[in-house]
């Protein structure tokens, strides 16, 4: 792994962390009454995208880093419909 993909993980994990919080805090609270649902369709959507870009690149740090965020988008998303 050369460093400029280390330096891709490292960028990876901190924007990938950022939506943790969110998560958290409708996980606990179980409002997410000002969380759009547009944005997190279209932030899917975008990683899709992404994810797709990573494995023609061959990039484990975009793969990751959007499979993961992906995830926790998806938690929103779903979090969103639960509790509307």
């Amino acid at each position: 792994m050369d460093f400029m993909e280390i330096i891709g993980l490292v960028a990876a994990s901190l924007t990938t962390s950022a939506f943790v919080p969110q998560v958290y805090k409708a996980l606990r609270d179980k409002s997410t009454a000002d969380i759009s649902l547009t944005m997190y369709i279209v932030l899917l959507a975008g990683l899709l995208l992404w994810i797709i870009y990573g494995v023609y690149l061959n990039s484990l740090a975009i793969i990751l880093a959007n499979v993961i965020t992906g995830i926790l988008a998806l938690i929103m998303l779903i979090l969103k419909l639960k509790h509307k």
